[in-house]
């Protein structure tokens, strides 16, 4: 047996009307933000991208626009072109940084360092994501850099034209007389290499020390002194031999005044030469060697 529902009143008829078309507004609002958000969000400006990069890159525009801004602005503290000046460090030497991400140095920039004699700079955003740009080129390796030049060309230059390899070694291969160059992109500046190529050391590297010895047999040798007191000399000689005498076994012990590592390079290589073995000493680095990038916490 059916059972008749009593009719609504009509105040009930009125709010439930009210009700759905309250509710049909809603879902319209809902589906025009669906279809707004897309058009909103590609209007918004960028933001930055993972790892707080530099939204200009690392181009070399951009670091030589940063160098000229940082001459103009900020050599008061900082020497001319990165070097230590009278009340602020080098931004380009050899040593650990508490400041290594973009985002990190772009913050230190534009509002200084609490505590210290770093200021807030008032350079605009744009320019000082180019100093950004120029003071990471200063820290970075030569196989972080972009370095134009045939590869290829200047790994042959390396093993014949340029004789690196009657000192150097490369993953095991080439001499022994001077520094292995396996890691040497993952560890120098460019600049750095361009140098060692170019200009002669001030200063010889301990374990490199040339020298040329009479034994008291009348023996000449020469080659680099590896160990060396008062007591005895280990050499190891042109041919890559290692011998180790006592004082009482030489007779002569002169000690050269210059490296054996050649710096003229840009007389007997050809510019494109230097280039490609540049381009190729610059892709020597092993993986897993980097700097670390992980950490920019405060550091004495």
């Amino acid at each position: 047996m059916l059972t008749r529902l009593a009719p609504l009143p009509a105040s009930a008829v009125r709010m439930l009307g009210i009700r759905m078309r309250l509710r049909a507004t809603k879902t319209k609002w809902i589906a025009a933000a669906l279809l707004l958000a897309p058009i909103a969000a590609s209007a918004q400006p960028p933001k930055p991208a993972p790892g707080n990069t530099n939204p200009l890159g690392h181009s070399e525009q951009a670091i030589e626009q940063g160098r000229e801004i940082f001459n103009h602005n900020c050599t008061v503290c900082h020497g001319l072109n990165g070097g230590a000046g009278d009340r602020g460090p080098a931004l380009g030497a050899g040593r650990d940084y508490s400041r290594r991400k973009d985002q990190a140095i772009f913050d230190a920039i534009q509002s200084g360092i609490p505590g210290t004699n770093m200021p807030p700079s008032g350079l605009q955003p744009m320019d000082i994501w180019k100093v950004v740009a120029y003071i990471r080129s200063l820290r970075a390796t030569a196989s972080e850099a972009f370095v134009p030049g045939d590869v290829a060309q200047g790994e042959k230059i390396f093993w014949s034209k340029g004789r690196c390899s009657e000192c150097h070694m490369i993953r095991g291969r080439g001499g022994i007389l001077g520094p292995d160059l396996s890691n040497i992109g993952g560890e120098q500046p460019l600049s750095v290499l361009r140098d060692s190529l170019t200009k002669a050391k001030p200063q010889i590297p301990r374990g490199y020390q040339p020298v040329e010895v009479v034994t008291a047999d009348g023996r000449r040798l020469s080659g680099i002194a590896k160990n060396d007191n008062n007591f005895s000399l280990q050499l190891l000689d042109n041919q890559g031999r290692l011998e180790l005498f006592t004082r009482d076994e030489l007779r002569e012990v002169a000690y050269g005044k210059r490296s054996l590592m050649p710096s003229d390079f840009e007389t007997t290589l050809t510019p494109a030469e230097l280039q490609d073995l540049l381009a190729f000493l610059s892709r020597q680095a092993i993986q897993g060697s980097e700097r670390p990038e992980d950490s920019d916490e405060e550091q004495p």
